[in-house]
């Protein structure tokens, strides 16, 4: 198996590759980091906890939009229909136990605070996705988000445009985006009149507090969530803003490295866009045995999914790539 540098001196040296990252990339700085799906594994919703949970089962999903929109749309019918006063009060109170759930979750399971991630850690994050052209991840989290802001720090005069512009709105049409969150993210939400992103506030108000007072008000997080490749792009097809992330990979050439991914199923839309782009190279990571159960099923999925004539897949050790060093 290749080591990073290896695989980076199997380009040509005028070509600047492209780079997909997934929850490995979080994990790498700490396992314990939230993803969507184990939200709801954290998430208490106190004596309802088997119903709302039924409801997550039934829908065949781990968002908690999509769960808070059929609460709301049963308060609806059920009062048009005369349903008795005391299960439409039960929807209602269900309502508030799914938002306290999710933010409950969201707080115990991500970092609060920038700084609870060293400089040097920063610095080497900075350092490592500045060696790529177009970066996109499939992570909700703000590890990407802070690092690349992190201006003050190396490497010097380092800047990625995410496509956000006056008031924190996208208008990514417009601009030269590099940054492409596939899946949403932690700071970014539909306003509902356009897709907008939190930011450190002069008021010193942390984007988790943000999402809180969001929350409070009936806006979720921009997330995609669904179990199936299938559902997420439903989901990406029907917003502006992940929608042109998803077009964006297509429009892909010459080589893309993928670090931290899983290779599973579940993500397949994302490997078929990468299959239908120009890209003629891509070097997936192996983190640990190659040979393990899980990575050789990893890297007959890469083939499986990716391989085409005139793309060919190949693996690197993630270890040796100098993420978080």
């Amino acid at each position: 198996m290749l080591t990073f540098q290896e695989a980076l001196g199997n380009i040509d040296q005028e070509e600047t590759p492209s780079l997909l990252l997934a929850n490995g990339f979080s994990q790498a700085w700490n396992a314990k980091i939230f993803n969507y799906a184990n939200l709801l594994e954290a998430a208490n919703f106190g004596q309802r906890d088997a119903v709302i949970r039924s409801l997550f089962t039934n829908l065949n999903t781990y968002d908690f939009e999509a769960i808070m929109r059929q609460l709301v749309a049963a308060e609806t019918v059920c009062e048009a229909y005369g349903v008795e006063r005391e299960t439409i009060n039960q929807i209602k109170e269900d309502q508030e136990h799914l938002k306290q759930a999710l933010i409950t979750a969201i707080s115990n399971t991500h970092p609060h605070l920038p700084h609870e991630i060293t400089d040097k850690q920063y610095s080497s994050v900075r350092k490592f996705i500045s060696g790529f052209n177009q970066i996109f991840t499939v992570n909700y989290d703000l590890l990407l988000y802070w690092s690349r802001n992190k201006n003050d720090l190396p490497p010097e005069n380092y800047r990625t445009d995410d496509g956000f512009r006056a008031q924190r709105r996208w208008e990514g049409h417009s601009t030269n985006q590099e940054v492409h969150f596939l899946h949403g993210g932690l700071h970014i939400y539909d306003s509902g009149s356009s897709i907008k992103k939190h930011a450190f506030t002069e008021a010193g108000e942390t984007i988790i507090e943000q999402v809180r007072e969001n929350l409070e008000q009936g806006k979720f997080p921009l997330f995609v969530s669904e179990p199936s490749h299938e559902g997420k792009l439903k989901k990406i097809e029907h917003n502006p803003y992940l929608n042109y992330c998803f077009q964006e990979l297509r429009n892909l050439k010459g080589a893309l490295f993928i670090y931290g991914h899983s290779m599973d199923e579940n993500d397949r839309h994302i490997f078929a866009q990468i299959k239908r782009s120009q890209i003629s190279k891509v070097f997936v990571s192996i983190y640990g045995d190659e040979n393990s159960e899980a990575n050789t099923r990893a890297r007959a999925n890469a083939r499986a999914y990716l391989q085409r004539p005139g793309l060919d897949v190949d693996f690197f050790d993630a270890a040796t790539a100098p993420v978080w060093a």
